[in-house]
């Protein structure tokens, strides 16, 4: 993976990790769902900022993900991509204050591990 491919998977993973703490925000605004309230929380989305900050987060990483997949073998995007939940995590533990149980953590090493095996020499 030449160093501008590595910039588009950063930028696609990154900006779509910054959609799941946006989207993450707006979600607890809203606050649970059930069936008495489902329609105005589905209302509610496109009013509430911090969504649409994630959703166009998202979009642009999608973007950034498409021009991935012009230069790049799905076979080591797709995989490559998966470095999003390591993210995911170190979010939910530095914003939401979540924790990391040791079984998860074995897991994002595991997922870093494999990321690097799909995109070793990978041409």
């Amino acid at each position: 993976m030449s160093f501008q491919e590595f910039c588009l998977l950063l930028v696609s993973v990154l900006t779509s990790a910054m959609g799941q703490l946006f989207l993450k925000m707006g979600a607890t605004k809203l606050g649970k769902v059930d069936g008495s309230n489902a329609v105005s929380h589905i209302l509610n989305i496109i009013l509430t900022p911090e969504l649409i900050l994630g959703l166009s987060c998202y979009g642009l990483g999608a973007i950034a993900y498409i021009l991935l997949l012009t230069r790049v073998n799905l076979s080591v995007a797709g995989p490559s991509a998966s470095i999003i939940y390591v993210f995911s995590v170190l979010i939910g533990y530095f914003v939401f204050k979540e924790t990391i149980p040791i079984h998860r953590a074995f897991g994002l090493g595991f997922i870093i591990c494999g990321v690097i095996l799909v995109v070793w020499k990978a041409s």
